[in-house]
This record gives structure tokens, sequence and C-alpha cells, in this order.
């Protein structure tokens, strides 16, 4: 068995996790308190991942969630004590070379004084936006062939 790769995020009431594993099956997530576990096999060769997580604090295992995508699985772990930061996602400062932080969602929500969808909502909002190709929205313009920009000018015959 060997780590997934993984990323993770904080958010206001949330942490988030996402094991980059394409086609996984027999996915068991387990949220403890303060543990978390993840297994799977994944790819086309069946590989056995396993991570387990001693958390950098309390969760509400009963309020945490996680989905399954062709490409990942995002579990959703609710924190024990909402609003509280986590600057790292272990209890201990080791550095793991399967797990990093996804810059892409990082939000320094600790000076924000909106409030977002709170509790559950925004997650759930999220996970049933996640889709196929038919659920991505429309283009102006993108299926018009005489749709040319402003500089753009026909080009000359190559010779």
């Amino acid at each position: 068995m060997q780590p997934a790769t993984a990323k993770w995020y904080d958010r206001r009431d949330y942490v988030f996790i996402e094991f980059c594993v394409e086609d996984s099956k027999d996915v068991h997530v387990k949220f403890e308190k303060s543990k978390f576990s993840f297994s799977c096999l994944g790819g086309i060769d069946n590989i056995k991942y396993l991570n387990e997580i001693d958390l950098f604090e309390a969760t509400e295992e009963n309020e945490s969630k996680h989905k399954r995508t062709d490409r990942s699985v995002l579990c959703c772990l609710q924190k024990a004590e909402l609003g509280k930061s986590w600057p790292r996602l272990t209890k201990e400062k080791a550095k793991l070379n399967w797990l990093s932080v996804d810059f892409n969602n990082w939000k320094d929500w600790e000076d924000d004084s909106d409030e977002e969808l709170s509790s559950f909502d925004r997650f759930s909002e999220m996970m049933n936006d996640m889709g196929g190709e038919d659920d991505l929205p429309e283009v102006d313009g993108a299926d018009d062939e005489e749709s040319a920009d402003s500089d753009d000018e026909k080009m000359p015959d190559l010779e």
C-alpha cells in the first residue's frame, strides 16, 4: 500500500481534502474526532492506497462527508470548533511528501467580514454542481465561425 497524493485547504467551518486518485474503486473514508483515514483501489493497475492522518484539531465525524468522482475523492471535514483557523492539516509539524496545500482554493477568511453561506449548504451546492461536460455553461459566439475579433485580419495564402 502507498499513500494517495492529496491537496487540502482550510475554510471557516470546514477543512477540505482532495485525494487525487483516478478511477477509484472500493473507497473507504473513516471520520473520527481527531483522526481521518482514506483507502481505495485506483487506476488501471488497482493500486492500493491508504492515508491515515492525525488531525490538527477535532472534527465532527457525523457531520463530515465525502464524494467520489472519476478523477478524485473530495472529503469535507466539519471542524468541532467553528471559525478556528488550521495552519496545517496534521497534528505533527512533519512534512508529508504526499500532502500539499491547494492554493487554488485557499482563502484567507480570517479577515473577512462577509458571512458566506454557512453550514453544509455551500459544500452540498458545490457537490451538486460537479458534473460532466454537459453542465458547462454556453459561451456566446463560441460556435460562430464568422465571429472575428476586431484585430483579426485574413491571412494571405502560403505559396
